[in-house]
């Protein structure tokens, strides 16, 4: 996936988190039946790919094991790993697109101009 796609994908996501966040039939939706809510929404998922929701809560987290890198990790990554270190552009971008489509769309949500927060 290019960084293109990734940088679209994370803002559709941050999207589809912020109208949950707000809208609990849409959340109630989301957690029940994902491929179908996520079409609505217009969110493209591949043929052959399953979603899943889950919900963290204060009591109840949820650790998502990536898929394994192709290749070997070095000692030093493995290390980085382990201490929980290793953070990779990818992650930070993609978090930062999930911040920047929950803020504009509650700038949309509160009719204000960009740059101002509700």
């Amino acid at each position: 996936m290019s960084q293109t796609e990734q940088d679209k994908a994370s803002a559709a996501h941050g999207k589809i988190i912020a109208r949950a966040w707000r809208d609990p039939a849409f959340k109630a939706k989301l957690l029940a039946d994902p491929q179908a809510t996520l079409k609505e929404a217009g969110v493209a998922v591949p043929a052959g790919v399953k979603v899943t929701v889950v919900e963290n809560t204060d009591t109840h987290h949820h650790l998502v094991l990536p898929p394994k890198p192709t290749g070997e990790l070095s000692d030093e990554d493995l290390d980085k790993v382990a201490g929980g270190t290793l953070i990779t552009v990818a992650q930070i971008v993609g978090m930062a697109g999930v911040m920047a489509s929950i803020h504009a769309a509650n700038e949309a949500e509160h009719d204000l101009p960009p740059g101002v927060g509700p």
